[in-house]
């Protein structure tokens, strides 16, 4: 008998719940316009390694291509001049060594004594190994750029996620305060 009054009072609530539920309906809008690539930031460092620039071209930042071009013509100016400088002290010091050249005999280096090539060679050396360094790391920036910013391009930003300055006034002595509040709405 307990047996049956508890299967009766069972079944009674499943029927209850069964007839007193409603059928509600979720609509999820799709927020994300655009597919994420994860191959982007590869494909743009490679892009890049190939032909510098075309890492820039490849996530649409025109604007850098410029940069970089003249960041590495600068720097490879730099390289022929001062190799060409160092080249031009140091066959001047070679001819004195000879005893093809003595000083007084050539317009530019004639005044110069010995010492004074040998220093000219080490700073047009050292001049020359500092702009292929700036080079070689100008050619690299250009390639972690390329990468950064096709990471970058496939983050979501927006203004639910927000840092603003803001000027508020304290309760308690009416003064303006300044401060920084980061905001994030789900």
């Amino acid at each position: 008998m307990k047996k049956f009054v508890t299967l009766f009072f069972f079944s009674l609530f499943i029927s209850y719940n069964a007839t007193a539920q409603e059928e509600i309906s979720i609509v999820v809008k799709d927020t994300v316009k655009n597919t994420i690539n994860p191959l982007a930031p590869a494909k743009a460092a490679f892009y890049s390694a190939i032909l510098p620039g075309l890492g820039q071209a490849y996530n649409k930042k025109y604007w850098k291509i410029p940069v970089v071009y003249a960041g590495l013509g600068a720097g490879l100016y730099y390289y022929s001049w001062n190799n060409k400088k160092y080249h031009a002290f140091r066959d001047e010091y070679k001819k004195r060594l000879d005893g093809t050249s003595k000083m007084g005999d050539h317009p530019i280096y004639g005044n110069l004594t010995n010492d004074g090539l040998i220093r000219g060679q080490k700073f047009h050396q050292r001049n020359r190994d500092l702009s292929a360094l700036i080079t070689g790391a100008i050619y690299i920036l250009n390639i972690i750029d390329a990468n950064v910013d096709a990471h970058l391009m496939q983050f979501n930003v927006n203004e639910n996620l927000s840092i603003r300055p803001e000027l508020y006034q304290n309760e308690t002595d009416f003064k303006f305060k300044t401060g920084i509040r980061l905001t994030y709405i789900f």
